[in-house]
């Protein structure tokens, strides 16, 4: 019985375009797929990624290969995705789809263990994570995100009011370029230290009177935020540039707080 790649089937992708225009990105996006992250506590933890896979494209060639990505990504889906194995499945997306540059995006939830700070009860936060890998002829680009839920309270609230102070939930979003690899946990314990209190999925009676206080005795704008989270990040070596942003989904307000600080990016 003949397969496919017996018969004499005309590839219609590597034909010549008429319109001799590059492209600058073509791929495969929204690609749900198996994935395997590092863990900094379990070594290793699977997940499922949202994934975009682009390739440049000469102006002489009428079309990539769609079903060639599918194929790079099977070989590589039981290995733990890190700096090392970012930089092979590059190249092996370079040389199956005859590529220059290549731009990769992997969005996953990533989960981490929590305690209770009092109870010490155990459960699962979720976190929003994404990969970035920009490679060109001209540079090399690696950054990673993470979206950490906290709880802030107000200062201003707290000062003027008899007794209270109004809080909200967070979300703090950080985006770092690094130039080696940096463990999304240790980003994730960087923001939640900063904020007024960090947020567990699990609270007991005891647990929650501890967050609570703990959060009046803490008391923090958006902007002091941004500003102390990103004094600390501009003294890691590992990264060279960030985008820091806080929103505050304000529970006295019908609008959101925000600030913003991006350092050489």
């Amino acid at each position: 019985m003949k397969t496919d790649t017996d018969l004499d089937i005309r590839d219609v992708q590597n034909t010549e375009s008429i319109f001799k225009m590059k492209i600058d990105k073509v791929g495969i996006k929204n690609l749900q797929y198996p994935l395997v992250v590092l863990d900094k506590k379990y070594h290793v933890q699977r997940t499922i990624a949202n994934i975009n896979i682009f390739v440049d494209l000469p102006s002489e060639k009428r079309g990539t290969h769609m079903s060639r990505f599918i194929e790079v990504m099977n070989r590589f889906v039981k290995r733990a995705f890190c700096v090392d194995v970012m930089d092979e499945f590059v190249s092996d997306i370079k040389e199956t789809l005859c590529a220059k540059e290549v731009s990769i995006e992997l969005s996953y939830p990533f989960f981490v263990e929590k305690t209770a700070p009092v109870s010490k009860k155990t459960s699962l936060l979720d976190y929003s994570c994404r990969m970035i890998y920009n490679n060109s002829k001209e540079k090399i680009e690696r950054f990673i995100e993470v979206k950490v839920p906290i709880t802030t309270l107000c200062p201003c609230s707290k000062e003027i009011s008899e007794y209270g102070a109004h809080n909200q939930r967070g979300v703090v979003t950080l985006l770092v370029k690094h130039n080696s690899f940096i463990w999304i946990e240790d980003l994730i314990l960087l923001i939640e230290n900063e904020a007024s209190c960090g947020i567990y999925p699990l609270l007991k009676r005891v647990d929650e009177k501890f967050v609570t206080e703990k959060a009046y005795t803490n008391p923090w704008f958006v902007e002091d935020i941004v500003r102390k989270i990103a004094e600390i990040l501009k003294k890691n070596g590992r990264i060279s540039g960030f985008r820091l942003e806080c929103e505050n989904y304000e529970s006295i307000h019908n609008h959101n707080a925000y600030a913003e600080i991006e350092w050489n990016l």
